[in-house]
């Protein structure tokens, strides 16, 4: 059994409580002494200790357990690449902060994107755009970090979105016909085919319009977007305002995601669908047949069910184009997705777009030695018609290989087998494998070596 050092919560949250050491001693029944070394990392945290600690604080026993960090140290070496080398942090006193005393670090994150955001503004009114290290974020853009800093889950919404459908006796296979008469009589709303949009509420003469070439299932799906936004518009503007100004560009953004969030709850409810997934072992296709919605929408629902007491597979979940953007990207797990750049050409999400349809397996190794079994398949949507365009995109679906037992895709995998994994990283601009022959960029904060008598496999070699 591995031991416990958590000193740096210990008397955070003593001192939360405003207790002394020789107080919280007194109660833990040890001595003060002792405390000091825990709270300091020279002792470990005993099981007899931990059970006081949490009966005395009224604490889960998961509040001290070993932090899972990849996501925060992968952000702070993103944050400082391109630091000048005499300031640069070591890694190990990184890793030190993030496990240590993380609320500092995501202070010193914020601080950064801060300095970025106001950077690009000052170039901008200078005429100088293309001396900005980054452009400051988008409204889109930091709603995507809303959901990824709460792992993708919404619980008070969630549980109130199962309570709903409950009350409402949704059924698999009636869910739309229950939804329409839920709008009809409770708000007297009227749906109206409209093949111009994909949909469009008028608030006016209640009305919501909807494309008749949507399936089923993303009529549903809209039906219950308005739904959340007649019924719960006061909850989704306090989850929006936890993060962003009311009325703010990003908060108007933020409600419309929450109200998304809250729909997918309400046409596929927690316990229901965690149950099928399960006993399914989370194979896509077949939870996307059994409840007459759409691959996507499988793969993000998936990415949501944490629930204490009832969690399924952490995942992250991803949509990409061709050319690389990544439109979506939603996190239960440790998986780091970059901020300044592309993403890793040699991820499995790519192959998808030669397979249309296909599912895509790939056991797949970041440069820290964690590793993850991704699936990936294509999804296309068209708005009909004789040469009218579409869109393709490649949807991604990971987890820590740790749970990948669970799933129906590990089937015939050596699980085990380190060295069978595909070496992939967070995008070339900050990836840490120097040896990668797919590498398309100069890795950020390293010197190259430039020797014209030499050349190499690896496009850019740097110093030593």
């Amino acid at each position: 059994m591995s031991k416990t050092y958590a000193g740096a919560r210990l008397r955070r949250l003593r001192e939360e409580r405003r207790l002394t050491q020789a107080e919280l001693a007194r109660q833990l029944a040890i001595s003060p002494s002792y405390l000091n070394q825990m709270e300091h990392d020279a002792r470990p945290l005993t099981v007899p200790v931990l059970l006081r600690l949490t009966e005395a604080f009224g604490v889960d026993p998961g509040f001290f357990s070993a932090r899972d960090t990849t996501r925060l140290l992968a952000d702070l070496r993103e944050a400082l690449a391109d630091a000048p080398a005499s300031t640069a942090v070591p890694p190990a006193e990184l890793a030190e902060l993030a496990e240590r005393l993380p609320s500092v670090a995501r202070v010193l994150l914020d601080l950064d994107r801060r300095n970025r955001a106001l950077t690009e503004r000052i170039a901008e009114l200078a005429g100088d755009r293309e001396s900005a290290p980054a452009a400051g974020r988008t409204p889109h853009e930091e709603v995507r970090e809303f959901f990824y800093r709460r792992r993708n889950y919404l619980h008070e919404l969630d549980a109130a979105a199962e309570r709903l459908a409950g009350g409402m006796g949704l059924r698999r296979g009636e869910v739309r016909e229950a939804l329409a008469a839920r709008l009809a009589d409770r708000h007297g709303v009227r749906l109206v085919p409209d093949a111009e949009q994909l949909h469009r509420y008028d608030p006016a003469a209640r009305v919501l319009h909807y494309s008749p070439r949507l399936r089923p299932g993303q009529q549903a799906f809209r039906m219950a977007t308005q739904l959340a936004l007649l019924e719960y518009g006061q909850e989704l503007s306090r989850y929006a305002a936890e993060d962003f100004a009311a009325g703010s560009p990003a908060w108007a953004q933020a409600r419309i995601g929450i109200a998304n969030y809250f729909a997918a709850a309400l046409v596929l409810p927690y316990r229901v669908f965690h149950a099928a997934a399960e006993e399914m072992r989370y194979d896509i296709e077949r939870l996307a047949d059994h409840f007459g919605v759409g691959y996507e929408t499988v793969c993000h629902r998936l990415s949501t069910l944490q629930r204490p007491g009832a969690r399924g597979v952490p995942f992250s979940f991803v949509r990409v184009d061709r050319a690389g953007n990544l439109s979506k990207r939603q996190s239960a797990t440790g998986f780091h997705f970059s901020r300044s750049g592309g993403t890793c050409p040699l991820w499995n999400v790519y192959e998808a777009f030669a397979s249309p349809g296909r599912v895509q397996v790939q056991v797949a190794a970041m440069p820290d030695g964690q590793r993850y079994l991704w699936t990936a398949r294509t999804v296309t949507r068209y708005r009909g018609g004789w040469k009218e365009p579409g869109k393709t995109f490649a949807v991604g679906l990971g987890c820590e290989i740790r749970h990948a037992g669970r799933l129906v895709y590990s089937a015939g995998l050596d699980l085990g087998n380190a060295s069978a994994a595909t070496p992939i990283g967070m995008g070339c601009k900050v990836c840490e494998r120097l040896d990668c022959p797919q590498r398309a960029v100069p890795p950020l904060g390293r010197r190259l070596a430039v020797d014209e008598n030499r050349t190499t496999f690896v496009p850019y070699p740097v110093e030593p």
